[in-house]
């Protein structure tokens, strides 16, 4: 019942005198002592879930890390994950905390990762949860849901659908940084300048050239890191701000998360 190893189930029961419901809260607590202790451990393997709801109006992520792939690979592992991205999804909780605060058969999801880590052994915690919202959402989940991808779109329409898919899929492939050239962070940008200038002056380049071709260079890097600049990967001609003007005009990318171990 709660898939406690036969010897824990044996000094649970022996703690409580054979009372069973005591003996299945002692397991409870055993779980939260161990949580405590593992605390400092490493998380980087587990499970990244991405679902959206039916009408493809939002969607959600869901990272559940654990110590080893051996239990990343589980059966019941992975569908401990989905459950937690099922309630993420049908109750639309504004964060993490939230998210940890939902009931699962009773108990919270809290309680329920503190049982899962008495029962095998290891850190788990759900570790990230993120959401998006818009006209029209897409996902994708990357082989053995090591990584994850949502996309936000501005258009409702069949086509729209099967290009966000696409996009997310260059998410995963790609993995940029922001959306466009605006949305990178302006610190990024000052280290990138200077890195490139520095590469510029490495090279014997004069002074009053440095500006210049350190900016040619970082608009090598918007085109590289942010994703309605980048080349489409499933045809390189144009960028993906053109595949989706070519799919629908006026067809763009609102907004995307990406998710992934380690």
């Amino acid at each position: 019942m709660t898939d406690a190893g036969m010897m824990d189930c044996k000094k649970a029961l022996e703690a409580t005198n054979g009372d069973f419901e005591a003996a299945v809260d002692f397991l409870r607590k055993q779980g939260l002592k161990m949580a405590a202790k593992r605390a400092d451990r490493e998380a980087t393997e587990g499970v990244v879930m991405a679902k959206i709801h039916s009408d493809r109006s939002y969607g959600i992520i869901v990272k559940v890390s654990c110590e080893t792939d051996f239990v990343a690979k589980n059966e019941n592992f992975i569908a401990f994950a989905g459950s937690i991205a099922d309630a993420a999804l049908q109750n639309h909780p504004a964060d993490l905390n939230a998210l940890l605060e939902i009931k699962l058969d009773g108990i919270s999801i809290a309680e329920r990762v503190a049982e899962q880590v008495g029962k095998i052994g290891e850190k788990i915690e759900v570790a990230q949860y993120e959401t998006i919202s818009g006209a029209q959402v897409a996902a994708y989940i990357h082989a053995g849901y090591r990584a994850a991808v949502l996309v936000s779109i501005n258009q409702e329409s069949t086509e729209a659908n099967e290009a966000a898919k696409d996009v997310a899929m260059q998410v995963a492939a790609m993995k940029p940084i922001a959306l466009d050239k605006g949305d990178v962070d302006a610190a990024v940008i000052a280290r990138e300048m200077e890195i490139v200038k520095e590469q510029t002056r490495l090279e014997g380049k004069p002074e009053d050239m440095v500006e210049k071709i350190a900016a040619g260079r970082l608009n090598k890097f918007y085109k590289e890191s942010t994703l309605l600049n980048q080349e489409f990967v499933k045809d390189s001609s144009k960028t993906v701000a053109q595949f989706l003007e070519s799919v629908s005009k006026g067809l763009t990318v609102n907004s995307f998360r990406y998710v992934s171990l380690g």
